[in-house]
């Protein structure tokens, strides 16, 4: 498939250190998002901002920063800082569902005050020194708010439009909305991205079949599943069980690298909650993965899953709750 494949920014899961281990292991990922930024008024980038977007930890990869913000002038803020670093692209998050986050208008909250998000629009699009892509849900309550949100996006110089095809009130249940994406597809000026649910490879040719003007698809939860699916895509081997187990570990040995023993452990717990997928029978020791509160007890779990599940030929995404 000659689609390009864009890897989604999940929070606390894509890390910089989970995007550099897979960039070196796998090929077929043309861009990596990284987790949001949200600026504040005290305009400062965090040490943890910092280990997202500083360049030195997405080298060897096309990655575009992701922003969250409310206010233009903040977000402006920190356009032109990753500009200043290198960056030519960045995404402004209208998808988030985060109850903390929508509270404070933020994310997907943005999509329900119309008013306010052309008004942010306005600003960012006259001002950005980048270009600037949009990650979008279709509607903060109802797919019927996304007619006026394609028509307001459609008046600026958005240099991608990523549509995850559910509302804010959905969060991630239920099947994606496809008629709204449908009318982006025939209506949208702008490069579309289709993000929602494709966790196969079957799933991205035939969406790509069913709406040619696509131009990229963005992968999440099923590129985690399979963090060789979008190799396999572009033409590369499919994954096989010493591909899974040296990312693993070097995954595993790059989070003991950055962080305190319990959070690099909690990472491969989310992780691994992922590539579980690709064995059989692996409630079990998923449930002791999950358990885990030290590093031998974890790398026992993990063993256990290896040697005593059958490894699937074509592991997809399900989820275990």
């Amino acid at each position: 498939m000659s689609l390009p494949i864009y890897f989604a920014p999940l929070e606390g899961v894509t890390d910089s250190p989970f995007r550099s281990t897979h960039s070196r292991h796998f090929t077929g990922v043309a861009k990596y998002f990284i987790p949001f930024i949200s600026p504040t008024q005290n305009l400062v980038m965090t040490p943890r901002d910092l280990r997202a977007v500083l360049p030195q930890y997405n080298e060897g990869m096309h990655a575009v920063p992701q922003v969250l913000a409310r206010d233009p002038g903040y977000f402006l803020w920190a356009a032109q800082q990753l500009h200043d670093m290198g960056y030519t692209e960045i995404n402004l998050n209208l998808g988030c569902p985060s109850g903390t986050v929508t509270a404070k208008g933020k994310g997907s909250g943005m999509l329900a005050n119309r008013p306010m998000l052309e008004a942010f629009l306005n600003e960012v699009y006259a001002r950005s020194p980048v270009a600037v892509s949009i990650k979008t849900r279709i509607g903060f309550a109802s797919p019927d708010e996304f007619e006026a949100l394609l028509m307001l996006f459609s008046r600026y110089p958005v240099h991608e439009l990523i549509v995850h095809p559910r509302t804010r009130s959905q969060f991630y249940k239920g099947e994606p909305y496809m008629p709204a994406y449908a009318a982006a597809h025939d209506a949208c000026p702008h490069p579309l991205v289709y993000n929602g649910d494709l966790f196969t490879a079957q799933a991205c040719r035939e969406l790509a079949a069913a709406y040619p003007r696509t131009a990229a698809l963005m992968l999440g939860r099923g590129l985690i599943a399979n963090p060789a699916l979008a190799q396999t895509l572009a033409g590369g081997p499919p994954l096989t069980l010493d591909a899974l187990r040296s990312f693993h570990d070097d995954l595993f040995a790059a989070y003991q690298e950055r962080y305190p023993r319990n959070v690099a452990i909690g990472r491969m717990i989310g992780i691994m909650n992922h590539l579980c997928c690709c064995f059989e029978n692996a409630d079990k020791p998923n449930k002791a993965i999950r358990k885990s509160k030290q590093i031998a007890e974890y790398e026992d779990a993990v063993s256990r899953l290896f040697s005593s599940c059958p490894f699937k030929a074509d592991p997809y995404y399900i989820s275990w709750y």
